[in-house]
């Protein structure tokens, strides 16, 4: 009897090393696949954050070239203005 024991323990032993690996592999698989969305997740939300940082750095670049551009053109036209005081002094112009 006691050789019947044994061999029952030996396939209770065998039973559950099979199913405990199973198990754990469905259950790695599935933390694996999990953690592989979270990071696919993770990259995704880095891109999105990348483009939007440089979407907004070229909405200031061109901002700031177009008060550059007024200023310019301020000092241009101030350049150009006709001064009648000037002229009025000179006695250029009554």
């Amino acid at each position: 009897m006691m050789v019947m024991e044994k061999r029952e323990d030996v396939m209770v032993e065998i039973g559950f090393s099979n199913d405990t690996p199973s198990g754990n592999n469905g259950k790695a698989d599935e933390r694996h696949a999990t953690s592989h969305h979270g990071t696919g997740t993770k990259v995704i939300l880095i891109c999105i954050a990348i483009v939007a940082v440089a979407l907004f750095s070229f909405f200031l670049l061109k901002l700031w070239q177009k008060k550059k551009r007024e200023e310019q053109y301020a000092r241009l036209l101030k350049l150009f203005e006709e001064d009648d005081e000037l002229e009025v002094e000179l006695g250029l112009r009554d």
